[in-house]
């Protein structure tokens, strides 16, 4: 009789409660757990299947007191700060590895470079979007830019709930039209690293479609200025395979959606990314 699938909600209830032998679905995705009958400290290994057999073991878990990270694999004393993440990073594509070694080399070469800024757009909202508040740092962390803009639209309620930036905090800001000369002396030539870049770009892009009223112009604009996203990468290095989405699970930057913190707060993972041993 095969255990009964427990989901991983239920999971943090603590491993003191868990049986020697269960089921857990992570990402919709079942993984067999069962604590060795001779183990001294509590620890499960990992299977694909019911069946058990070596080709399917995924690895060997180890709950752990230490704060924050109470998950320990025990192969490579990697630790992760819950049972699922854990799994995830187990399920991980065997070239892992090597992407992650790519990643740290593509973050050394980006802090590296006198060329790169790293930006940051707050919007109207998320749907046909202006913006309302643009920030870049260098490479350093030094400030750039960091101006608030009156979009010429309402914000949307749920937005400002995120953000805090209302229709009255903008009333007497300036628009993207007065700001666009700085945003060109400070955009263009230089390598843009946005966290979801193709939504600040599109935000932009939107921006100058309203300005110059001629799309070919914008696209002009635009073409002045290397356009980078961080996502993939960020992830990649991460390295917590989701086996319902089947690519890896998107790793928040713990925004406050405020855009100079979200600019350094890329930095800090870039950071981290490029200070960490292949």
């Amino acid at each position: 009789m095969h255990p009964r699938p427990v989901p991983e909600h239920d999971l943090c209830l603590g491993p003191e409660r868990w049986t020697s032998h269960f089921v857990a679905v992570i990402d919709a995705e079942p993984v067999v757990c069962v604590r060795p009958g001779d183990a001294v400290w509590p620890h499960w290994s990992l299977y694909r299947h019911p069946h058990l057999h070596p080709d399917d073991y995924l690895g060997t878990l180890h709950p752990d007191a230490t704060p924050g990270s109470p998950w320990r694999i025990q192969v490579t004393d990697e630790r992760h700060t819950s049972f699922g993440d854990a799994v995830r990073s187990l399920r991980r594509p065997a070239q892992w590895q090597r992407s992650r070694d790519h990643v740290i080399t593509w973050a050394r070469s980006a802090l590296a470079d006198s060329d790169l800024l790293i930006i940051d757009v707050q919007t109207t909202g998320l749907h046909t979007p202006y913006a309302v508040q643009i920030a870049a740092t260098d490479r350093h962390g030094t400030l750039v830019l960091d101006h608030t803009i009156n979009p010429q639209e309402a914000i949307d309620p749920g937005a400002t709930a995120l953000h805090k930036i209302a229709d009255h905090d903008v009333a007497a800001a300036e628009t993207f039209s007065a700001l666009l000369p700085r945003l060109t002396r400070a955009l263009q030539g230089r390598r843009c690293l946005a966290y979801n870049m193709p939504f600040d770009r599109h935000v932009i892009e939107r921006e100058l479609n309203r300005h110059y009223a001629r799309p070919a112009a914008a696209q002009r604009w635009l073409r002045k200025c290397r356009w980078e996203d961080a996502i993939v990468p960020c992830t990649q290095w991460r390295g917590l395979w989701s086996a319902k989405r089947n690519a890896y699970r998107y790793q928040p930057l713990g925004s406050q959606y405020d855009a100079l913190t979200n600019c350094r707060l890329l930095l800090d993972r870039l950071t981290a990314i490029a200070d960490s041993q292949r």
